[in-house]
């Protein structure tokens, strides 16, 4: 199974509470991350692109990086991790991701990807008078999907002139072009971003569910399956889970209550405030999960918790569900868990017995 790192591009990573740790994003702490996983065989990091946060006492999100620029100063610092950006389509035209792509392509050798979000939160657009309008919500695969056939051209032929309804390209010209094939993240969970995905992405990535209930999210590989079926293409499904691991199991729980202690109510409210403005999509998107109220600290992502034989076990549990290529982690703490995890919980997993055995070899 491989592993990815969810790197912390926002303050605060990915609890939305006071008790949390409480941090800035820099390029130094992201750096020290990505290095941290390459040194322990991790196979990937991906950055977000957040624009406006959610406020609170925390200001959650409300200081953030940018994604390509972020991953073109780490992929400088690393040899062998692959890298992935996010690009904020409804404000970033394909020729010039194309070239950014391109270009980081060059800096890493060849070990750089994209993920495409087509964006669900409206005050991220509307305070630079590009959002489109209420009714994108229910066109936005139609327009990322020709998105991704201009990106495709461009790095297959260094040229484009796809025309479509939201795009209409004349003669359009990038060189370089990746000397490695562009790989492609959709996390869309919808029908039509499962849809998208199926057709279009090498990789979609799903929300796990729960507090320790690790397989809980088999739903979700059973619609990209079905999705696959209907395409012929075999998209690998990426389940992003929190870690919070301690010496143990009460430990690590005890950690996890406090920091539902001190939930940020004030940003969790203006979470489910944007979530709640899409009325067209329906109740299989990822913002429907990540605002629900039942565990918006930690946006309602997986959470594994306990001792690091615990986590190991479940991360196991998590990649003998059908058609898992991988994780996407989050730590609570990123430096320590980062260390946790290459030195305590990794060791303990037969799902990576092969990433271990050529640790020890070297």
């Amino acid at each position: 199974m491989n592993i990815g790192v969810f790197i912390p591009i926002g303050n605060n990573g990915w609890l939305i509470s006071s008790a949390a740790p409480q941090y800035m994003p820099t390029f130094e702490l992201n750096k020290q991350i990505v290095q941290k996983a390459e040194n322990y065989g991790f196979d990937f990091a991906l950055s977000m692109i957040k624009l406006r946060g959610f406020g609170g006492k925390t200001e959650f999100w409300e200081h953030n990086l940018e994604s390509f620029t972020l991953m073109a100063g780490l992929a400088a610092v690393t040899s062998r991790i692959k890298l992935f950006a996010t690009a904020a389509t409804l404000v970033m035209p394909p020729a010039i991701v194309a070239r950014m792509a391109s270009t980081i392509d060059s800096i890493s050798g060849g070990r750089f990807g994209i993920n495409l979000v087509a964006g669900w939160q409206r005050p991220e657009y509307s305070q630079m008078g590009m959002w489109p309008g209420d009714e994108y919500f229910s066109s936005r695969y139609a327009y990322l999907s020709e998105y991704i056939q201009v990106l495709r051209d461009l790095w297959r032929d260094g040229k484009s002139d796809f025309k479509g309804e939201y795009f209409k390209m004349e003669d359009c010209r990038v060189s370089p072009i990746p000397q490695a094939r562009m790989e492609v993240i959709c996390a869309g969970q919808s029908e039509a971003g499962l849809a998208f995905s199926s057709k279009y992405a090498d990789y979609n990535f799903c929300f796990g569910r729960g507090v320790n209930t690790p397989a809980a999210f088999a739903p979700a590989s059973e619609n990209l399956a079905k999705a696959n079926a209907i395409t012929g293409r075999n998209v690998a499904l990426y389940v992003l889970f929190m870690i919070i691991a301690a010496d143990t199991d009460e430990a690590a729980m005890a950690k996890w209550e406090s920091y539902k202690g001190g939930a940020d109510t004030e940003a969790l409210a203006w979470l489910s405030e944007q979530g709640a403005a899409d009325t067209k999509s329906g109740a299989d998107a990822n913002v429907r999960q990540m605002a629900n109220p039942s565990s918006a600290v930690n946006l309602n992502m997986g959470t594994l918790v306990g001792s690091h034989a615990t986590v190991a076990r479940m991360l196991d549990e998590v990649a003998a569900v059908p058609g898992t290529g991988g994780v996407l982690l989050t730590f609570d703490d990123f430096l320590g868990g980062i260390e946790d995890f290459g030195q305590r919980i990794q060791p303990l997993m037969n799902s990576r017995c092969a990433v271990n055995l050529s640790m020890e070899a070297a």
